[in-house]
């Protein structure tokens, strides 16, 4: 079975591939069916949740290409922040530019938003929603996972993406920056939400 995953983001990418892998299911993104980049595009992760986010971008890119596909939008929930920067997380800073220098723009604003802050203050949760969409009219299957943490005073580890760096979890006790892809993978909430779709797609239990 071919899947199309609508993720243009290259960490994202090479996460889900390890993800996927063993599971005899052929993957394929964006870049390798030649589908350029359009405004359009932008505009689907306006939703207010994740699961709304997901779910637009799978039935966008469904409708291009008519493979089976599966889209994820996820994001980071500060608890003192209330719950910010949630669907906003990837452009929580204002920021644009390349994927490294909207990372940082959104850590270092992280940081100053939480400048002091005791550790109960700190708490968040990493969430994610994996929308499954086996044909372009179908009703898409959603999959979430979550994961729990504290928000470091400085980044760790040079791993991941994102916010990885400043997240320690609460399930290895070390930040997603200096976790292997193999560690991450087991707890993270993308890791979650995948091993729910992968378990629906393989019949495993």
């Amino acid at each position: 079975m071919k899947l199309l995953i609508a993720s243009r983001n290259r960490a994202k990418q090479r996460e889900i591939r390890a993800l996927f892998e063993g599971t005899g299911l052929e993957l394929t993104f964006p870049q390798d069916l030649n589908l350029p980049h359009s405004p359009e595009e932008d505009r689907l992760e306006i939703g207010e949740t994740f699961e709304a986010n997901a779910r637009a971008k799978a039935e966008y890119f469904a409708r291009k290409v008519f493979l089976p596909t599966v889209a994820d939008d996820s994001g980071l929930e500060v608890f003192s922040l209330g719950g910010d920067p949630g669907v906003r997380s990837k452009r929580w800073s204002g920021v644009t530019g390349t994927d490294t220098e909207v990372d940082a723009a959104n850590n270092a604003y992280l940081l100053r938003r939480l400048l002091g802050a005791a550790p109960e203050r700190r708490r968040a949760r990493y969430r994610c929603a994996v929308a499954y969409l086996p044909e372009p009219r179908a009703v898409a299957q959603i999959f979430e996972g979550s994961c729990t943490g504290e928000i470091l005073t400085a980044p760790i580890g040079d791993r991941g993406f994102g916010y990885d760096p400043l997240f320690l979890s609460d399930d290895l006790g070390k930040s997603f920056g200096q976790a292997t892809t193999d560690e991450k993978d087991l707890v993270s909430h993308r890791g979650r939400a995948f091993a729910a779709l992968l378990r629906t797609l393989t019949g495993a239990p």
